[in-house]
């Protein structure tokens, strides 16, 4: 079954990157955010099976997006992204209901497990 994402973090070589790695292995992206607001609109707009989200964004953080995305659809399944170091911040993501955590700079394998761990 072909999982439907969609792919939120600010910095467009980030999203290049984690499209490919998705599209490589036979995944369809159905969106991407630049920001937190933009993937709760795009969430409520696509129904994404999985949902890859930035910590760290502008106008609106993955946090709150999350939180605002599982308070909608809490049967979401959200994958947060982090940089190195962000312990604290990962741990609240899980409170928070996001289901996997990977670490920047993405390893493939590790982007196709955390999608087939959706399934």
């Amino acid at each position: 079954m072909v999982k439907r994402i969609l792919i939120t973090d600010d910095a467009l070589f980030m999203r290049v990157t984690l499209k490919n790695i998705l599209t490589q292995n036979g995944f369809e992206v159905v969106g991407e955010a630049s920001n937190g607001r933009e993937a709760v609109e795009l969430y409520e707009q696509l129904k994404p099976d999985v949902v890859f989200m930035d910590i760290t964004m502008p106008e609106m953080d993955g946090l709150a997006a999350l939180k605002t995305i599982r308070a909608k659809d809490p049967n979401a399944y959200v994958v947060m992204c982090t940089a190195m170091g962000q312990k604290q911040i990962v741990l609240e993501a899980i409170q928070y209901g996001a289901k996997d955590f990977i670490v920047k700079p993405f390893q493939p394998e590790r982007i196709v497990e955390a999608v087939r761990k959706a399934a």
